[in-house]
């Protein structure tokens, strides 16, 4: 699981792959790369590095059709990042009613 939740902060870390992968899931269908790349002022070789590490982490599927690579995000990916914050949101969901009965009693 750490291993997941690893490659996919480091694939959103960088904000062109986060830009990616938004017009990606706003798109709502597969793109080409040279559609997506069209959408950003790099080169379509830079635009691909930063898919292959988006894709590395599961975050979009590449495929195949004729001459063209489509590339679609897979969104239900950021559900393991969610699922480890939840960790988080109870522990302070916990500190912040603790300090609410402390206060209270004071």
């Amino acid at each position: 699981m750490q291993d997941r939740i690893s490659q996919i902060f480091k694939a959103i870390a960088d904000p062109t792959r986060r830009e990616i992968f938004h017009a990606l899931v706003v798109a709502s269908s597969a793109l080409t790369i040279s559609q997506i790349a069209s959408q950003f002022d790099m080169t379509r070789q830079g635009v691909t590095k930063h898919i292959k590490t988006l894709e590395e982490a599961s975050l979009v599927h590449l495929h195949t059709k004729g001459r063209e690579r489509l590339c679609q995000a897979k969104p239900e990916r950021l559900a393991d990042i969610q699922q480890w914050l939840r960790t988080y949101e109870q522990f302070w969901n916990t500190k912040l009613d603790d300090l609410e009965h402390y206060l209270s009693e004071g």
